[in-house]
């Protein structure tokens, strides 16, 4: 997530709901023969069946921010992709590469190029580099850091956001046409103030690291240029899910996570205990578990 004072800092959700209105899994089509004796229209190509969703992809790559990096879950400003939810090892967090492969693929077949302070701008680059590895599997968390930023001035406006995307998208169809594409929403930032403002020891770590200051700065303030101020990073961040459900929509193979991470409501033990922001282990934990639902559920 964004760094302020020399600290890339993220945010973290967690999901304990089940993960509804997944998008890009179309059912499989074709044209029935005609009865005997039909004639059949030449030149007229049949429609080319819709690739199925595989539920059992044989190597992973992840993209994004310091959620996926692990940032602050084991030591204080150090990443930690060993307990990242996506491809980390550790038995701790069962994560998304340890279910779907197992422990010994996963080490060997789970691959992480998040880099902690990541934007929507970094994300083609992500993509370029998890394309030459071929993943049968790429995970996506990101968009935290674009409205994370030291004033509402300072985000990622929606139209650029929009089209960093769809150049990430196009960079990994070009390497890897067929890997699968999981698309987490982005967390509810506004929640995570207001859950945490009661937290003194956490508006202290706020204020003195500068962690996402268009929304958690003078976080006891309830006047209404900080509601304003609030209230227009919650409508980025939901304008910023509305880019990622329709591009993903667009491609077949990818699997948006119907705001499932944005709607999830967590607690202390899900935040790291240095930083009160970034997902604990036990958080970790909890986005492997949303992911593997998603991409293991059987939609019609």
């Amino acid at each position: 997530m964004h760094r302020t004072g020399h600290r890339s800092l993220a945010l973290l959700a967690v999901v304990s709901a089940a993960v509804v209105g997944l998008a890009g899994c179309d059912a499989v089509g074709g044209n029935s023969p005609g009865p005997s004796g039909t004639n059949v229209q030449r030149g007229k190509p049949s429609p080319k069946p819709t690739p199925a969703w595989d539920s059992s992809p044989g190597s992973i790559a992840a993209v994004g921010d310091s959620i996926t990096t692990g940032f602050d879950a084991c030591s204080v400003l150090s990443d930690c992709k060993e307990v990242s939810w996506a491809t980390g090892t550790s038995e701790r967090v069962d994560s998304l590469a340890v279910r779907l492969l197992g422990p010994a693929k996963a080490a060997e077949r789970g691959w992480n190029y998040a880099v902690t302070g990541a934007r929507i701008a970094d994300l083609p680059g992500q993509m370029a580099q998890a394309a030459t590895r071929r993943p049968e599997l790429v995970t996506v968390l990101v968009g935290a850091n674009d409205a994370c930023r030291d004033s509402t001035a300072a985000m990622t406006s929606v139209a650029d956001f929009r089209a960093r995307f769809e150049e990430s998208m196009r960079t990994l169809r070009g390497a890897a046409p067929k890997a699968q594409v999981f698309v987490a929403s982005v967390p509810d930032l506004q929640r995570l103030w207001s859950q945490g403002r009661t937290d003194t020891l956490g508006k202290q770590v706020w204020k003195w690291a500068g962690i996402c200051q268009s929304m958690l700065a003078d976080a006891d303030s309830l006047d209404s240029a900080a509601t304003e101020r609030r209230n227009t990073v919650r409508e980025r961040v939901a304008d910023y899910n509305t880019v990622l459900e329709e591009v993903c929509a667009k491609d077949k193979r990818c699997r948006f996570d119907g705001g499932a991470v944005h709607a999830v409501r967590f607690g202390t033990d899900q935040l790291s205990r240095w930083d009160r922001f970034h997902p604990s282990v036990d958080g970790q934990a909890k986005l492997a578990e949303i992911a593997y639902r998603a991409v293991t559920a059987q939609l019609p």
